[in-house]
């Protein structure tokens, strides 16, 4: 009498194991492709939207006749864009020297029509973010990130930009918004 086994032999097992590892080694490095991408995509989509916000900002600037405003005998251009007010840059000062910015580019948010800002700084860069952007991704400064952070800023106040760096692709996709042009710029690694 022969009795009927249940169950997989062992060359089955091996079939089955080694066709698994053939699709694993095909089909992990399009995986890994998918998830890089996916991280460009995100960083251009914020940047994009980004630059979408300075623009409108300066088109607001500009459907409105250019607004400024005079503090302690200086001309500043500002504009309230979707409810927030910005201060933006102005091509000349007062005395009629080139500032070496573009006008009406956002510069900072105007809180009091009073404190035009004298420098770049990080939390200067991180309200831009986060007032220019709707729902705009949560920014710190580098010593303040948690794992809620999705994206460090960075000011250069040499060169009057800020760096937005994205923390969860883990290469450095970046974008750089140029306060002097109004131009932002995506770098992907």
């Amino acid at each position: 009498m022969f009795i009927k086994q249940k169950g997989f032999s062992l060359l089955e097992l091996i079939i089955v194991i080694v066709i698994i590892g053939v699709l694993a080694v095909v089909a992990l490095p399009r995986l890994l492709d998918t998830v890089s991408g996916a991280r460009k995509s995100s960083v251009e989509a914020v940047a994009s939207g980004y630059a979408a916000g300075v623009l409108s900002a300066r088109a607001q600037w500009e459907a409105e006749a250019r607004p400024s405003i005079t503090v302690d005998g200086e001309k500043y251009n500002t504009v309230n864009y979707d409810g927030t007010n910005f201060w933006l840059t102005s091509s000349t000062a007062a005395n009629g020297n080139a500032t070496g910015f573009q006008d009406g580019y956002p510069i900072a948010v105007n809180t009091d029509n009073f404190n035009y800002p004298n420098s770049i700084t990080v939390q200067l860069c991180i309200d831009l973010m986060d007032n220019l952007l709707h729902n705009a991704p949560l920014v710190a400064a580098v010593g303040d990130i948690d794992e809620d952070v999705k994206f460090s800023a960075e000011a250069d106040s040499t060169n009057n930009k800020c760096t937005y760096t994205q923390l969860d692709s883990g290469v450095g996709h970046k974008f750089v918004y140029d306060i002097a042009t109004g131009s932002v710029l995506v770098l992907l690694q």
